[in-house]
Formats: C-alpha cells, sequence, structure tokens
C-alpha cells in the first residue's frame, strides 16, 4: 500500500509530499525512500568518522573508513579491482588516494606490482584500529539496534530491498547512459 492518501496526492497526515519528483503515489513512495537513503547515507558517514576518530587519530571519510574494513573482510588480501567490486565503485581514481592515505596512516600496506598483481592487506597498526572500532561500534551501535524489539528482522528486509534497489539503479543507469543527449 502506498503511505498517501487514497486520493492519489502527495498528501498524507496534512503534509504535502508532492515535489517535482513525486507526483503519483508510487513516485511519492520511490521519493521518499530515495530521500530517506539520502540522509541514511550521510548519518552513516558521520558515524563512520565519529566511531574510527575515537579509536585512532586520523580523518578519514566514510568511503575511506569502508575501504579499511574491506580491506580486512576476511582477513584475505584485495586486489583495487576487489575492491571496487565489494563496494560497487568505478572512481579507480579516488580509490587510489584513499589507498594511499590509508597506507601513509600506517593501517594498509600494498604488496606486488603491476604485472604480479598489487594487493592491499591491514597491517598490525590496521588490525588493531579495526578491532578497537568493531568493539566501539558494538557497545554503541549494536547495543542499541538489541535494544529494539524484532529489529533484526526488519534490518533484514532493508538489507533485501536495498540490494533489490542496487540492482534496478544499475540496470536504469545502464539505460540512462545508453539513451543520453548529446551535448549541445
Amino acid at each position: 500500500m502506498s503511505s498517501i492518501g487514497q486520493d492519489g496526492g502527495g498528501v498524507r497526515h496534512g503534509l504535502d509530499r508532492s515535489w517535482h519528483l513525486a507526483r503519483t503515489p508510487l513516485e511519492v513512495d520511490v521519493a521518499e525512500l530515495e530521500y530517506a537513503l539520502m540522509r541514511a547515507f550521510e548519518a552513516f558517514g558521520r558515524w563512520q568518522a565519529e566511531c574510527l576518530a575515537s579509536v585512532i587519530d586520523f580523518a578519514a571519510s566514510g568511503p575511506e573508513n569502508a575501504m579499511l574494513h574491506i580491506i580486512r573482510m576476511n582477513d584475505r588480501p584485495k586486489t583495487i579491482k576487489d575492491l571496487a567490486r565489494l563496494s560497487n565503485r568505478e572512481d579507480i581514481p579516488n580509490m587510489q588516494y584513499s589507498l594511499r592515505k590509508l597506507i601513509g596512516a600506517g593501517l594498509v600496506e600494498r604488496k606486488g606490482s603491476g604485472r604480479s598483481g598489487v594487493t592491499y592487506s591491514v597491517t598490525e597498526k590496521g588490525r588493531d584500529v579495526t578491532e578497537r572500532y568493531a568493539q566501539l561500534r558494538a557497545s554503541l551501535l549494536i547495543k542499541a539496534v538489541q535494544s529494539l524489539p524484532d529489529f533484526g528482522g526488519r534490518l533484514d528486509e532493508a538489507t533485501k530491498t536495498l540490494e533489490f534497489m542496487t540492482g534496478i539503479y544499475e540496470q536504469v543507469a545502464r539505460s540512462a547512459a545508453t539513451h543520453r543527449h548529446l551535448p549541445r
């Protein structure tokens, strides 16, 4: 069921939810999801930065923090291609900048060369930082989530929804790129 009134407009609980991206009930639902996703992304980035800053004096963006944890994932070295695939990113120059920053902080090390393949893994310092991050995360974030009844099921459903929407966004991005207007 749509989150807006039965009248088909963008009004719910006396609030006008219609705008240029949300003219129909379905468009309102999609726009509200996207707006919530944007706000959640920004809040998540702030959480990551604050959590990391609590365990090490190192300024990292949310994506840099995520990259550190992805490199540590499964305690296996990762190539730049692995990192791009696991994070759904295509901005290799920005990723390389972030890797240099993590290497400079002593959290990540680079091994190999262009011919044999370059891999990245966490250093002992990186392992210590990610462990302390995980402990702080458990004591703050996981504790807060555990206090909500049946939130695990809701998180699972949200994850499935976001994964499904990721696939849709990927497909429609390809379609949009196919039909892109040429500059005048």
